[in-house]
């Protein structure tokens, strides 16, 4: 079963609507809110969310932590802080992995925007979901953890990746030699090979850069050497 996700006293309707992207994005569509400091709905949410309607519409509200998770077996507290409480300490990959081992409902809380969750909100979870971050700087806002956690749980849920952009078949190797031989041509005619003696390995390093993905410093250095080739013949016949 797909996680409960409850933002506890969450303090900005922009906030609420930004984890509700986060969440559906990664299949997410359960959203609990305990005491939001606005009230709800929050007419800030809905901008916010840029089409994550059917989370915010489905987003139930209750007056406490306990309240919000009493029908989940399993409740999971997102902090970067120590909090003088002893609970396992997991990662969100390794909590993504237990919940979906789970039979039974599971809940992640995520705390207020400035403070985070207190320690009683914590006391309430069975287990510590810590992010490994910077500890010079720990600051993620509400919509980046819920990203974070709701990642990690969707990779193991069979989710639908992006649909693939269809790229235009190569072209036959004769349109190929019949560009190059154009190309050959007008350098021929602007005096661009010389000394005679170097015409061979520039051939050579012209055809190489045009029928591979990647270009070297000698190769881009002969790329501007045709491109002034071509100015200065254009300027020659202007005058």
């Amino acid at each position: 079963m797909n996680p409960v996700i409850v933002l506890v006293r969450p303090q900005l309707g922009e906030n609420i609507g930004k984890a509700a992207r986060a969440m559906l994005n990664f299949g997410l569509a359960e959203m609990r809110l305990v005491a939001p400091r606005d009230g709800w709905p929050n007419p800030s949410a809905g901008p916010a969310a840029s089409g994550a309607d059917v989370v915010l519409e489905r987003a139930q509200v209750f007056g406490s932590v306990a309240e919000a998770v009493a029908d989940c077996g399993q409740v999971y507290a997102t902090t970067v802080r120590k909090r003088g409480v002893t609970k396992p300490v997991v990662t969100p990959e390794t909590a993504a992995r237990e919940i979906r081992a789970a039979s039974e409902r599971s809940a992640i809380l995520f705390g207020p925007e400035r403070s985070g969750l207190e320690t009683d909100d914590v006391a309430l979870a069975r287990t510590i979901v810590t992010v490994p971050i910077n500890p010079e700087f720990g600051s993620l806002n509400l919509a980046q953890a819920v990203i974070l956690v709701a990642y990690e749980w969707s990779k193991g849920a069979s989710l639908a990746s992006p649909p693939a952009t269809d790229l235009d078949p190569p072209a036959p190797q004769e349109e190929l030699d019949g560009m190059i031989g154009q190309l050959d041509a007008l350098l021929e005619d602007s005096g661009y090979y010389f000394p005679p003696d170097r015409v061979p390995a520039t051939r050579r390093t012209l055809r190489t850069l045009l029928t591979k993905p990647s270009w070297s410093s000698q190769e881009l250095r002969t790329l501007r050497g045709v491109l002034s080739a071509l100015e200065g013949k254009k300027r020659h016949r202007g005058g």
